[in-house]
């Protein structure tokens, strides 16, 4: 069984409900469909209901049994209202901005989570990575504890033996441009918790570099070398390793070469990239050169489970993100 066929059916243990606040976009309503047939959460589209309908009609997608929410016909639009302003009005906001935001399908999906209406929301289809984010930390904060917000992918790579049997998670790879040493150890120790609620196997951890135990000297490697240590005195029990190049990390036989004593044994599962730049070149690469299935930019430090898209993305990667939402939200 696949990663994400195995996120499905934990997923159908315990139904959650999903957020999609794109709805008109072709590709949301495609993957509703898809969602409500394999029954594994339960979606609700945001939107205007007749223009929702009428476009899934025209491209003959059934989406008779999924609800669909205007928020200007909501009966809880002003109680949106009234609650965002109550938490932005000491930023600036008046009630007649909060209402206007409330009509938003993103800020009134995060309204209702925030309300305890629904248990995770799924954008970026349409959307930018700061569209989707910002009502997110405005509305609903970071969890408890987190003191950064961060985005993975989960990367499946067919016929590979790296990782968890092709399984692993690329981070920061979607959101913090130029983390310091704190920040990357603070995405580390987050990611790490994502590969085993989502895995459900232990993280091995390793802090890349272009430079393997000091085989190059600059700000960069300094960078990865002090958020290793970092790591390693807030979590001591959590295998991790840097800094370290990719070969060293990933393959045995390089890493007892260039690595000996790594306690990775060039077996890592979560691969934390020193920069956004890196990162998300990384995944890309993988995702195109290795055919691998890229679910992400998933989002990690979030009081409720919100996970971005990337534009690019298709129906099936949808539905994807949306199982995976639903798990998050059943481990919360």
């Amino acid at each position: 069984m696949s990663f994400i066929e195995q996120i499905k059916e934990r997923a159908k243990k315990q139904i959650k409900t999903i957020i999609l606040p794109e709805a008109e976009d072709i590709r949301v309503l495609k993957a509703a469909k898809q969602i409500k047939e394999e029954g594994f959460a339960k979606v609700v589209l945001i939107g205007n209901e007749e223009e929702v309908t009428q476009k899934a009609k025209s491209e003959g997608i059934q989406i008779d049994e999924i609800q669909i929410i205007n928020p200007s016909k909501s009966e809880k639009y002003e109680e949106y209202a009234n609650t965002l302003y109550e938490l932005r009005k000491a930023k600036g906001m008046t009630i007649e901005q909060a209402k206007e935001l409330t009509l938003n399908p993103v800020y009134f999906g995060m309204m209702m989570l925030k309300k305890g209406d629904a248990d995770g929301l799924v954008s970026g289809a349409a959307h930018s990575t700061s569209d989707t984010l910002r009502p997110a930390l405005q509305i609903l904060k970071t969890a408890p504890g987190t003191k950064l917000v961060s985005a993975f992918f989960v990367m499946v790579v067919p016929n590979c033996d790296y990782g968890e049997n092709g399984t692993l998670i690329f981070a920061d790879s979607g959101l913090n441009q130029e983390p310091n040493s704190e920040e990357l150890s603070e995405i580390a120790i987050s990611s790490s918790k994502s590969f085993k609620q989502l895995i459900g196997k232990d993280a091995k951890v390793a802090m890349l570099s272009y430079s393997t135990y000091g085989s190059a000297k600059s700000p960069s490697t300094e960078k990865v070398i002090e958020a290793t240590k970092l790591v390693k005195e807030k979590e001591p029990s959590l295998l991790v390793d840097g800094e370290l190049q990719l070969d060293a990390a990933i393959v045995p036989e390089i890493a007892e070469f260039k690595a000996p004593g790594s306690p990775l044994k060039g077996e890592a599962n979560v691969l934390v990239f020193p920069d956004l730049g890196a990162g998300n070149i990384g995944y890309k690469l993988v995702q195109r050169f290795a055919k691998a299935e890229a679910y992400g930019p998933l989002c990690q430090g979030i009081a409720k489970p919100v996970n971005d898209l990337s534009r690019g993305c298709s129906a099936e990667d949808i539905v994807g993100v949306v199982a995976i939402t639903a798990v998050q939200a059943q481990e919360q």
